[in-house]
């Protein structure tokens, strides 16, 4: 045989191998092994005190056994391929390697039983370790070895998908950076609470709005959320203009680069590329690529900290926002216990001249999350005395992650903490002032030891003047000497604001409004 057939047979073998190897893996059911996905795997930590659920792939009818311990269970594929069984109630602290078997036999390592919690959100949640306040001894002392961390890869898809991208990983200083700062503190101090593992599966997506976490077939069902699907569709049509808008603006921006590089000065903002021509920025998108894939591992609850890309949608973001937990809670089959972070302070702080507090769409995005608190099953930590007025990312992301674990110790674990800060419920008229009654109210005071701030009151004219307040043990008055029957109250009723009013514990007050005055803020379309 000449050189050039040898080659050419040879190259003939070689792809013949490597595409049954590819069928094998991704398709072929006659070579269906059983396969599981990303998230069993090793070092994985499953939820105590429940049905553990494992699930996989393999040829329909094939019998499935899975074993940790002395503890196991068996189940049959169905005609889909798919299979799934439950492993009876686990105790925290066992650990060892799960055994799949099937046709075939798959070994997950160094498994152990803890408390699993789901943290989503956008970029605040996303923010790793490695750039927390003191992220560089953080990350040295993040020696867990029974804290682990699984992140989910980023995947935007029109439907709902079976499978995600990423790996369990051990918490070490070598791989700690990476995790989820608010989820790491906050797995970091349940751990050290309660000894038991934690394990964190972090998804999620710096810039996302609610509506993207939200399966797209439950906002369909909603008619308050056609313009959402509106939208989109605009988006969608507009991207081959946009699109070539884009590709002008890089190319331009490359010259303006090159130009700045030989002068020695900065460049410009590289352009955004524009939604339009893909899944991403559908609604439902990154539930379908995020969430779905998770589903149904055996979890405790969810840790969430999104908003920011909400605000000026304050009225949607409500009844948005509480769709979202009722729906996640549908596809785990469970009322997930649901903590979620305030918006912090941001931006310049202002003063308005005539005393009155600021419009704000942050304080009305804010309003939306404490009316969140209706829900069942939820818990908030306010986070308005540790942002920054010039980053839209707060460092101290130890004192978020405090305040969540402290809300989980309390609402989920029920051990006897103060959780919360003061939480306004009940506003009554009394002689020309109003006296103010909180939930979570112990030792009312101001933080800085000075004059409470922050507070406002209107009579029916709807003109805010700053107030007066006097403390009377839970309970707080306000009044001002310009308005003779004031019927309104507001308190933090800005982008970043000063007010003061702590618990005995020191735990900020989440701002309020009592009036149902129409929002003053334009909302976005």
């Amino acid at each position: 045989m000449p050189p050039s057939s040898k080659a050419n047979a040879a190259k003939k073998t070689q792809f013949l191998i490597l595409a049954s190897a590819a069928w094998a893996v991704f398709g072929g059911t006659t070579l269906a092994d059983v396969r599981l996905p990303a998230l069993i795997s090793d070092h994985m930590v499953l939820q105590q005190s429940t049905e553990a659920q494992i699930w996989g792939w393999a040829d329909p009818g094939e019998v499935v056994e899975a074993r940790l311990g002395s503890i196991s269970a068996k189940t049959v594929t169905l005609q889909d391929g798919r299979w799934s069984l439950r492993l009876p109630e686990l105790q925290a602290g066992t650990s060892g390697d799960l055994l799949i078997r099937g046709k075939n036999s798959l070994l997950v390592r160094d498994v152990l039983v803890g408390e699993v919690w789901v943290c989503s959100g956008q970029s605040n949640m996303e923010w790793p370790l490695g750039k927390a306040l003191n992220a560089e001894q953080e990350v040295l002392s993040a020696q867990f070895p029974q804290m682990r961390h699984f992140t989910v890869a980023r995947s935007a898809h029109a439907e709902p998908q079976e499978d995600c991208s990423g790996k369990w990983e051990v918490c070490t200083p070598e791989t700690a950076a990476r995790f989820t700062a608010v989820g790491y503190f906050f797995g970091r101090d349940l751990h050290r609470e309660f000894k038991f593992p934690v394990g964190l599966i972090h998804s999620s997506w710096g810039g996302t709005p609610a509506e993207v976490w939200t399966p797209r077939t439950v906002l369909e069902a909603i008619p308050e959320f056609t313009p959402l699907f509106e939208a989109w569709e605009k988006t969608r049509l507009n991207y081959p203009k946009a699109k070539a808008a884009y590709d002008k603006a890089v190319g331009d921006w490359k010259v303006q680069s090159e130009a700045a590089r030989l002068a020695g000065t900065p460049p410009p903002p590289e352009p955004r590329p524009p939604r339009g021509g893909d899944a991403f920025g559908s609604p439902g998108c990154l539930f379908h690529g995020m969430i779905a894939p998770l589903l149904p591992y055996s979890i405790q609850g969810v840790l969430w900290y999104q908003g920011e890309a909400n605000a000026g949608r304050a009225s949607e973001y409500r009844q948005l926002f509480s769709t979202l937990i009722h729906s996640w809670r549908r596809a785990w089959q469970k009322e997930v216990p649901f903590l979620f972070v305030q918006l912090a302070n941001y931006n310049a702080r202002k003063v308005p001249p005539t005393g009155q507090p600021e419009t704000s769409a942050w304080a009305e995005l804010r309003e939306a999350q404490l009316q969140t608190l209706e829900v069942p099953h939820t818990a908030m930590a306010v986070t308005i005395d540790i942002g920054e007025p010039d980053d839209i990312h707060p460092k101290n992301k130890q004192e978020v992650g405090r305040r969540l674990s402290l809300a989980a110790q309390a609402t989920v674990y029920f051990h006897d903490v103060p959780y919360s800060g003061p939480v306004l419920s009940e506003a009554q008229p009394e002689e020309g002032k109003i006296r103010l009654s909180f939930r979570h109210a112990a030792g009312l005071k101001a933080a800085d030891s000075g004059p409470l701030r922050g507070f406002s009151v209107a009579g029916e004219d709807r003109v805010f003047h700053w107030a007066e307040t006097q403390l009377e043990g839970d309970h707080l008055l306000v009044s001002s000497p310009a308005v003779r029957a004031p019927v309104a109250v507001r308190y933090n009723w800005a982008d970043n604001p000063n007010g003061n009013l702590v618990n005995s514990v020191g735990l900020p007050a989440s701002p309020f409004r009592t009036d149902a005055w129409p929002r003053e803020t334009p909302s976005k379309p």
